[in-house]
């Protein structure tokens, strides 16, 4: 059984998330050759914000001033995802290595989120975790997709073309 949490706690743990996946979206998104991979990173970044503003709604710690403050806080650059995207920058396809990063990193977020959603008494605060969870299942469904894209695979859009022939 995992570890059991304080509502205090659990935001604390969802707002470094968040933040730590803003700024390796934004990261990725100053980075990015590819067009598309770019407004990609972008777009997850804003919606990073997003979840943030979630958070801050129901925090009542004393870690993070505000919301504004920790969106503008200098990045983690210790964060592990982090640095693994800076040694990444130097190859020839960063988007790539950024993507299979970020289906790592969101991968972990689903299972953090939904142990905090089943171990949180708030039901306010669980309904948050619980919509949280299902935006960063779409966010790995987005990531992936570029995935694919990026790699020359099969999107999902063309599969009815190829199974037809």
């Amino acid at each position: 059984m995992g570890r059991e949490y304080t509502l205090s706690e659990a935001i604390s743990l969802a707002i470094k998330a968040e933040k730590d996946s803003m700024d390796f979206y934004r990261k990725a998104a100053s980075v990015a050759k590819n067009e598309r991979a770019r407004q990609v990173f972008e777009l997850l970044a804003n919606e990073e914000i997003g979840h943030l503003k979630a958070f801050f709604s129901h925090y009542t710690g004393s870690e993070f001033i505000d919301v504004a403050a920790c969106i503008n806080a200098p990045v983690d650059t210790k964060n592990p995802t982090y640095m693994k995207l800076e040694k990444a920058i130097t190859e020839d396809m960063p988007e790539q290595v950024a993507l299979e990063l970020a289906l790592i990193e969101e991968k972990e977020c689903i299972g953090q989120y939904t142990q905090f959603a089943q171990c949180v008494v708030d039901p306010g605060v669980r309904v948050v975790f619980q919509s949280i969870v299902k935006e960063t299942e779409r966010h790995y469904a987005l990531i992936e997709s570029e995935y694919a894209h990026l790699m020359g695979m099969v999107h999902e859009s063309d599969q009815d073309i190829f199974v037809r022939e």
